[in-house]
This record gives C-alpha cells, sequence and structure tokens, in this order.
C-alpha cells in the first residue's frame, strides 16, 4: 500500500548525495508526493536497475556499520561477505514487501453465487519491528464471506507474506492486509486474525520469552453482523484445534 500523505520536502534532500539511488528514488518520491514510511510500498517509483544499485548501496552502508560495531570484515571469515548478504535480504526477502510490487492476483467472477463464509489458515507471516529491526513470525487466518469476486485460496497466502515483508507495527499489517485483500476480491464480509511472536520482547527488553501479540480486523458483514463474526472465530478455533493433535 503506498499513501499519498507528503511527509518532507525537497529542502531536505542533501545535494551532494544525488549519485546514491536511495537519494534517486527519495528524492523521485517527493517530487510525486507519495509516502514512503517503513511499511509502505514503493515498487511502482524504483525504476528497471535500480534494485541492484540499491543493494550494492546498502551493502556499502552495513559495511560502515560493522566497522562501526569493531568487527574486522577484512579478516574476519565469518564476516567477510555480510555485507552483501544482509543487502540482499532486506531488499529481496526480509522487506520485498517494500520494493517489489504485489504477486500477480487474478479474480473471478462468482458465477454460483456463494454466499458461506470460509477460512484461510493458518498462514506462516513473516515480518520484522519497526522499531528494532527483530523478527515478528505467526499465524494468520483470513475469513471471507464472498461477493462478486473470488480469488484462489494461494494467493491470500501470497499477498500477505507480500504485506508482512516489511518493517511493520501488527495493528497496521492487519489493516493494510484487509485493504489488500478488500481491493482484490471486494468480499461482502472480511475477518482476518494474526498471532505472532515479537522477538523485541523476546531476545531484548523485557525478554518475555511465552508471550505473544493477538489481533484482528472485521470489516463489512462480519463487523455487522455478530453471529458471523462469531462463526468466523469458531472457524479459526477449530482450524487451531485440528493442528494441535
Amino acid at each position: 500500500m503506498t499513501s499519498n500523505t507528503p511527509i518532507e520536502n525537497n529542502n531536505n534532500v542533501n545535494p551532494l548525495s544525488q549519485h546514491l539511488t536511495s537519494e534517486v528514488i527519495r528524492s523521485r518520491l517527493l517530487k510525486e508526493n507519495i509516502s514512503f514510511f517503513a511499511n509502505d510500498n514503493i515498487a511502482d517509483h524504483i525504476e528497471p536497475g535500480e534494485i541492484t544499485k540499491l543493494e550494492e548501496e546498502v551493502a556499502d552502508k552495513i559495511r560502515d556499520l560493522l566497522r562501526s560495531l569493531i568487527i574486522d570484515i577484512d579478516n574476519d571469515h565469518n564476516t567477510l561477505e555480510t555485507a552483501e548478504r544482509v543487502a540482499r535480504m532486506y531488499i529481496n526477502e526480509v522487506f520485498k514487501g517494500r520494493y517489489h510490487k504485489q504477486p500477480k492476483v487474478t479474480s473471478f467472477p462468482n458465477v454460483k453465487n456463494l454466499d458461506e463464509i470460509y477460512t484461510v489458515g493458518p498462514m506462516t507471516i513473516r515480518s520484522a519491528c519497526s522499531h528494532h529491526f527483530v523478527p515478528i513470525i505467526g499465524n494468520c487466518w483470513i475469513g471471507i464471506k464472498p461477493g462478486n469476486r473470488v480469488i484462489g485460496l494461494s494467493k491470500f497466502s501470497r499477498v500477505a507474506d507480500w504485506v508482512f515483508s516489511r518493517p511493520h507495527i501488527q495493528e497496521e499489517a492487519v489493516m493494510i492486509l484487509a485493504d489488500e485483500i478488500e481491493r482484490l476480491c471486494e468480499p461482502k464480509g472480511l475477518g482476518i486474525i494474526v498471532k505472532a511472536d515479537h522477538y523485541c520482547m523476546k531476545l531484548r527488553g523485557v525478554k518475555e520469552s511465552h508471550c505473544s501479540m493477538v489481533n484482528s480486523v472485521v470489516r463489512g458483514d462480519f463487523r455487522h453482523d455478530p453471529s458471523l463474526k462469531q462463526e468466523f472465530f469458531e472457524l479459526v478455533r477449530q482450524q487451531e484445534t485440528a493442528l494441535s493433535r
């Protein structure tokens, strides 16, 4: 999801760094008044060839970080190519939902006028906390009451992976995913539940190893009809129970 919220002006761009790929892209976004928050997708504003150049630039910055951490990357065989690996990981894997376009999703007419709800899940989601850049890993369930269009079950997983592969806070990620699903298939009702472990709590800080976060969003008929909402939550509970056996 890319918003049109202005967040900076062109006076903040350092003219000495215009040759950097990141600054070229950033200037383009500012000129077009496009937001580039951590959980925005900016793929439509990246030109062919710039991803590779961006990887090289990020690798240079990671090398500077490692040197600032006083790691001998010139002689330590374990970190000799760490910068390149981290750059590729961020741009093409962990944060691919920022730099790459949404996977192709084709919708089909609901020719049988299906109107019973169904759920898909649990789907594994992997993200990173936008506060500390450490993992968020968990499960996602999507419930649908079909409208005029439907999409294949596997596409829910692909879209969820694309949305969550950005720096996030979980509350916003679920809302962004709901927006995308509504755009793709215009369901009469939509419910999403995400249960995830946050390593900003497990690895650091309070170090609560057994703590997780659960949140949900319900829209359309799921929001206005309590019985449908309850049916969705019950189907998710049954899926969880079946998997735990």
